[in-house]
C-alpha cells in the first residue's frame, strides 16, 4: 500500500498532461469514426494490444511476438485500405469540428417526398436508380458520378431522371436531405439466379447492394414497377407505405451518425470514461513495463544537528541507490536531483541508529527507489569540551 501511494504521489505533470492528451484524441476517433469499418479494425486493433500485454506478461514470447506484429500490419491495413473512408470523415468537418465540435443538427431524408417520386416515376415508366448510402464508404466501387449537392425535392427527382437529361441512365446518390452525385456507374452484378428479365439498371442495383450496406431504389421503365435492393435481396415494392418504411428504418439509422441527441449523451459520457481508464491502462503498462534500473552512490547530508554536539564518527558517508524508471526518465537524472537526508534533530550524545526510509530520499517524479545499501546508518555524535591546560617547556 505505502508503495502504490508512493508511485501516485511521483506522478509528473508531464504524465498528467500526457494521459490527458490521449485520452482525448483517442475519445475524438471515436467521435468522428464511430460507426464506420475504420472504428471496427480499431476496437480489433485495440483488443490485440491488449492480448500482447498480456502474453508478455505470461512469458509467452512466441504468442507476444507474433500478436505484435499482426497488430503492426493491422495498423498499416488501416492506411491503406481505408484511406478514402478517412479521407471522407475527415474532409467533411473543419478543423474546429475535428478537434471539439459536435454536431447539433441532424439530418433528415424526405422520404415521402423520395417515396412520391419513385412511384411518379414508375407510373410515367421512367427508369430510375437512387442509391442511400449506409455506413460503408462507395467511393472505391461506384464511378463517374457528377457532384451535385443540390437539396432534394421532387421537381430534382424528376428532373434527373427525365430521359432527354444526359445523366439520366446513372445513379443518384442521397446523402441526408441532398443528392450528392448524379449520373453515378455502379458495379453489376453476375449472379445467376436473378430473373432474365432484369436489365443492366436491375443488376447495377443488385451489384451494389452485395458488395455494400447501401440500399438502391430501382423504377423500371419496362415493366413500371418499383424495386428495393439490399444485400442479396431484391423485392418489388407495391405499395408506397411498404417503401417509406424500409427507407425510414434504413436512413434513420444512418441519419443518427450526424445528430447529437440528448440519449446519445450517455453514450459519449461512456466512450469519454473508457477513452481515459484505457489511455490510463498503456501508461501503467508502459512507465512499470519498460522500466530501465540504475545504481546511484550518493553522499548522505545529516540535517538538523544540535550545534551543541559534534559528528564524530559515521558507519557510511554514503548509500547505494537502485533506481528505476523509464529509460528516458532516467537518462536524464542530474546528480543534483538524488538527494539522501538524515534527520538529527532527535539525536542523542552517543550512538543513534537511522534506518533509511523514502521520506530520506529524494528522486526526480517518475523515478522509483528499489532499494538501499546499507539500509541502516550508525552516527556517533559527543558534546566537545573545552579546557584550559598549562603549557611547560622543555629547553634542550
Amino acid at each position: 500500500m505505502d508503495n502504490l501511494l508512493h508511485f501516485f504521489l511521483n506522478i509528473r505533470w508531464q504524465d498528467i498532461f500526457d494521459i490527458t492528451l490521449s485520452s482525448y484524441i483517442l475519445f475524438r476517433l471515436y467521435i468522428l469514426f464511430r460507426g464506420t469499418n475504420v472504428f471496427r479494425v480499431l476496437i480489433g486493433i485495440a483488443l490485440l494490444w491488449f492480448f500482447q500485454r498480456a502474453a508478455a506478461s505470461l512469458g509467452l514470447i512466441v504468442t507476444s511476438w507474433g500478436i505484435q506484429g499482426i497488430t503492426a500490419l493491422a495498423a498499416l491495413i488501416i492506411i491503406v485500405v481505408f484511406r478514402n473512408e478517412i479521407r471522407s470523415v475527415l474532409q467533411a468537418r473543419n478543423l474546429k469540428a475535428i478537434l471539439w465540435g459536435f454536431s447539433h443538427k441532424a439530418v433528415t431524408t424526405p422520404i415521402e417526398l423520395i417515396v412520391e417520386s419513385a412511384f411518379e416515376l414508375a407510373r410515367r415508366r421512367s427508369g430510375a436508380l437512387i442509391v442511400f448510402p449506409g455506413k460503408e464508404d462507395l467511393t472505391e466501387l461506384v464511378q463517374s458520378g457528377i457532384p451535385w449537392r443540390g437539396l432534394v425535392s421532387k421537381e430534382m427527382i424528376m428532373s434527373i431522371f427525365w430521359h432527354d437529361n444526359p445523366v439520366h441512365d446513372g445513379a443518384a446518390i442521397i446523402d441526408g436531405d441532398q443528392i450528392a452525385e448524379v449520373g453515378v456507374i455502379l458495379p453489376l452484378s453476375y449472379r445467376k439466379d436473378l430473373p432474365s428479365y432484369y436489365g443492366t439498371r436491375h443488376r447495377a442495383a443488385a451489384g451494389l447492394a452485395e458488395n455494400t450496406d447501401a440500399l438502391i431504389v430501382v423504377v423500371s421503365e419496362e415493366r413500371g414497377n418499383v424495386l428495393v435492393a439490399k444485400g442479396p435481396d431484391v423485392s418489388v415494392i407495391d405499395r408506397k407505405e411498404k417503401l417509406a418504411e424500409i427507407l425510414q428504418e434504413h436512413v434513420g439509422v444512418t441519419a443518427t451518425e450526424w445528430s447529437y441527441p440528448r440519449k446519445q449523451k450517455l453514450e459519449i459520457s461512456v466512450a469519454a470514461l473508457a477513452s481515459i481508464l484505457f489511455i490510463i491502462g498503456i501508461w501503467f503498462s508502459f512507465s512499470r513495463g519498460l522500466d530501465t534500473l540504475i545504481t546511484l552512490e550518493i553522499p548522505v547530508e545529516y540535517m538538523n544537528r544540535d550545534p551543541g554536539m559534534e559528528i564524530f564518527d559515521t558507519s557510511v558517508n554514503s548509500v547505494r541507490l537502485d533506481l528505476s524508471g523509464s529509460g528516458a526518465l532516467i537518462k536524464s537524472i542530474r546528480p543534483d536531483q538524488v538527494q539522501v537526508k538524515l534527520d538529527l534533530n532527535k539525536a542523542v550524545a552517543g550512538r543513534n541508529t537511522f534506518t533509511i526510509t523514502h521520506e530520506n530520499i529524494t528522486v526526480p517524479p517518475g523515478v522509483f527507489l528499489k532499494r538501499v545499501k546499507p539500509p541502516v546508518v550508525e552516527v556517533t555524535l559527543d558534546i566537545p569540551v573545552k579546557k584550559e591546560l598549562p603549557i611547560q617547556v622543555d629547553w634542550v
